[in-house]
């Protein structure tokens, strides 16, 4: 499995002072992760201190599948 997290740089508030309004959004996600199973197809969009939209994390893969490993083959 993966925990994908993107940021549009050039969205929103993240214009202005870049390096602070990734550390808010970090901070804020960071400290409510607990509030999901983080599995598969778990995911949210991110948003700036103006509530727009600059990006979004997501959990992809299987359960038990480790980055870079094959999937395993369906049904068998």
């Amino acid at each position: 499995m993966k925990f994908v997290l993107e940021v549009d740089l050039e969205a929103g508030r993240m214009t202005g002072d870049t390096a602070a309004e990734l550390g808010r959004i970090l901070r804020y996600w960071g400290g409510n992760l607990h509030h999901y199973a983080l599995r598969p197809g778990d995911g949210s969009g991110l948003y700036d201190s103006g509530y727009a939209e600059v990006g979004s994390w997501r959990v992809t893969g299987r359960p038990g599948e480790e980055p870079g490993e094959e999937p395993a083959e369906a049904g068998g």
